[in-house]
């Protein structure tokens, strides 16, 4: 009997031991993985309004995940343009860049705007004899970009923190007015899926 209850001691023992080794590798695991899997990354405001969450390397990189042949060090000033002068003017930087990726076909170009034109947004674009606007650099074509889009999204008795350089500014001024990128749908473009397209593009900017 002596020698049941020593074995059956033994067996509790090494029972015992084993759950602890068990929930040990549990433990162990479950900070393992809770360490390396990332955070579910924040969604970027459809709204004109803001301040956008991405930084320059993480535009940098959506961009050249579209495009990988692209010239980066130009993508990297732009980005930092749109930053910059978005934040200047309270205007979302995110959608600012996305919105320039769109209408520029990520800096392809090909329609009636030209690279050398520093236009961004297709601003004066119409036909052959008038082609859209020019701008002395690229800083200057991101200003105008961003200013146009405040005109949009705020009203008369909203000014610029920056001199104007946007010659078609004060006309959305007066008339337009658009929270989000839907509503520059049939208002800064006339194709009716346009804020569709850049909520699309701000999706895949979210996952960077």
């Amino acid at each position: 009997m002596e020698k049941i209850l020593f074995k059956n001691k033994i067996n509790i023992l090494v029972f015992k031991r084993a759950i602890s080794v068990f929930l040990g590798i549990a433990l162990v695991s479950t900070i393992f993985f809770s360490c390396v899997t990332p955070p579910p990354r924040e969604e970027c405001s459809r709204e004109l309004l803001g301040i956008g969450i991405k930084n320059q390397e993480q535009l940098v990189k959506f961009f050249m995940n579209h495009k990988p042949d692209a010239d980066k060090a130009k993508v990297e000033r732009l980005a930092g343009f749109y930053i910059e002068e978005a934040a200047i003017e309270g205007i979302n930087s995110d959608v600012a860049f996305v919105q320039m990726c769109h209408e520029t076909g990520f800096l392809g170009f090909g329609n009636l705007v030209l690279p050398e034109m520093n236009n961004f947004c297709g601003l004066g674009a119409m036909d052959a004899e008038h082609p859209g606007e020019y701008f002395e650099s690229e800083q200057i074509g991101v200003r105008a970009h961003i200013q146009h889009l405040q005109a949009y999204a705020t009203t008369v008795d909203v000014e610029l923190k920056q001199k104007l350089v946007d010659p078609r500014y004060s006309w959305p001024h007066k008339a337009k007015l658009a929270h989000t990128v839907h509503d520059l749908a049939k208002n800064w473009a006339t194709d009716p899926d346009y804020g569709v397209k850049l909520d699309g593009l701000l999706s895949e900017l979210s996952q960077w």
